[in-house]
């Protein structure tokens, strides 16, 4: 339990779809008269609407209402010693959690952050990209922390958060993050 009641522990849903099945007879006639051109509609286009809506239900996030913005520093990053450095900055004020949070109409903590890429033709690619994650709410989430605060933070699309040299997966130098950054995006649909 938090300050604001009990933690909805949800439960998964499932869709069901029911299927019917014709006789040969009306599996023949159907076709001899979508040969013809006289028959239903495709289902084809039908079809695709569904699997679209799917898919995009797939790949809309939880993220709660935030802004990204993002500048060009004079510096370069470690690894990428002929390039200047994109700031990207995210924030994301106090709010209220909405029914895609754990606990639906309580309040949780916002988050100002930031994260680095090279400013060259990759790095500028994977910001064209993570501005499709942000505004299909991919890049943060809300959570409940240790100390049972719920709060904005990162969800699965990791960011360089330091321009400094680091060993840690923060820091560059990296020599994979952008490939590891274009997958992870990819496999989200965004390309």
């Amino acid at each position: 339990m938090t300050h604001c009641g009990e933690r909805n522990t949800g439960g998964l849903s499932s869709v069901h779809h029911s299927t019917a099945r014709m006789g040969a007879k009306q599996d023949k006639m159907h076709c001899n008269r979508y040969l013809n051109g006289h028959g239903p509609s495709t289902l084809i286009e039908p079809a695709k609407e569904e699997v679209r809506a799917s898919y995009d239900e797939l790949f809309e996030g939880n993220q709660p209402e935030g802004l990204m913005t993002w500048v060009i520093l004079n510096r370069n990053l470690p690894g990428y010693p002929d390039d200047n450095t994109i700031q990207i900055s995210y924030v994301f004020a106090d709010g209220t959690q909405t029914d895609k949070h754990p606990n639906p109409g309580c309040p949780y903590f916002g988050l100002r952050t930031v994260a680095y890429l090279p400013d060259n033709r990759d790095g500028r690619r994977i910001l064209r990209l993570l501005e499709k994650a942000f505004y299909q709410k991919l890049i943060f989430t809300v959570v409940t922390n240790e100390n049972n605060d719920d709060v904005v933070t990162w969800a699965d699309i990791p960011h360089k958060t330091t321009p400094d040299p680091g060993k840690d997966s923060e820091s560059y130098p990296d020599p994979d993050h952008l490939r590891t950054l274009r997958k992870i995006l990819k496999d989200k649909g965004l390309e």
